[in-house]
């Protein structure tokens, strides 16, 4: 008999489209034969605050019904606890506008995870651990910096209520102001610190963002490291000119970028700056990057 699992259901995710199919998707999955609890968020951070009260009474199975920001939330209510209590296993019912992790492993969505459930098919994967100056995040996607997460940025305070347009209306946005910022960091414990001007680092477990983009196409979920993306300062022509190839991963190969695969990462920011973290714009001063490996079992 399948584990029983507890469904954590963001109705908000993909514009309301999570919360009007979510009853219909979870129905499927319990007529293959799964046992579901189900809890629904009502705010920013409920998904945390269950996932961590869940993983306490015992639970080790979920499954994150929405996108991207949904399974973010459950990660950090199951972390750090499960680095020392337990591997948890979580599972994707992609409702949400993003949902990049799973198109690392498939592009079928819900198809793909119903039959995963009911053939108790499971990777080991990844998730990175960012230590700031006030406290910890874990993630199992990507940390942004420069022009990605200040376009995130623009984009959830001026442009949310248009969707994808509006994350189009905020890339135009930010190269019409356009900065290169030094964003001083250094890779698995080296002497020399990078202090040059950049347009973006990207810090990376799994291929995909913005559902699309494949900002990071040498990573690997389950490799026990960190794909890093560094480009280098670029002109506003030049970058107009290269951002189609975000979308096919052809972008690393432009001779201002530079990629590694890495087990840490030490920052010296002089404050907090914008950050991108797995599809939530935040602002914070990072201190560090670091993988732990095999640290959660997906449903694939």
């Amino acid at each position: 008999m399948s584990p029983p699992f507890l469904a954590i259901v963001n109705p908000a995710a993909g514009g309301g489209r999570s919360g009007q199919l979510a009853p219909g998707a979870l129905d499927r999955v319990r007529r293959v034969g799964i046992e579901l609890s189900v809890a629904q968020t009502g705010r920013a951070g409920a998904g945390t605050e269950i996932a961590r009260k869940a993983y306490r009474d015992g639970v080790r199975n979920f499954l994150a019904v929405g996108g991207d920001g949904t399974a973010f939330e459950i990660i950090n209510g199951l972390f750090p606890e499960a680095i020392n209590h337990g591997r948890p296993t979580l599972g994707f019912l992609p409702l949400g506008t993003g949902n990049s992790f799973l198109k690392d492993f498939t592009s079928r969505g819900i198809e793909h995870t119903i039959a995963a459930l009911q053939q108790s098919s499971r990777r080991t994967c990844d998730v990175i651990r960012l230590r700031h100056t006030k406290g910890e995040l874990y993630f199992y996607n990507l940390l942004t910096l420069g022009f990605p997460a200040e376009v995130a940025e623009t984009a959830n305070r001026r442009f949310k209520r248009w969707g994808e347009l509006g994350y189009i209306l905020a890339v135009f946005t930010r190269l019409v102001q356009l900065e290169h910022l030094a964003l001083p960091h250094r890779l698995g414990g080296a002497a020399e610190w990078d202090r040059g001007k950049t347009l973006f680092l990207s810090f990376n477990n799994s291929k995909f963002t913005g559902g699309k983009m494949m900002i990071a196409p040498k990573a690997d979920p389950c490799d026990g490291a960190i794909e890093y993306v560094r480009w280098g300062p670029i002109r506003r022509i030049g970058l107009i000119w290269t951002l189609p190839r975000l979308f096919t991963g052809t972008h690393i190969e432009h001779r201002l970028a530079s990629r590694a695969a890495v087990k840490r990462v030490d920052f010296e920011l002089d404050g907090p700056v914008n950050v991108m973290v797995d599809g939530e714009s935040m602002r914070l001063q990072c201190q560090s990057l670091e993988i732990l490996p095999g640290a959660l079992d997906v449903i694939v």
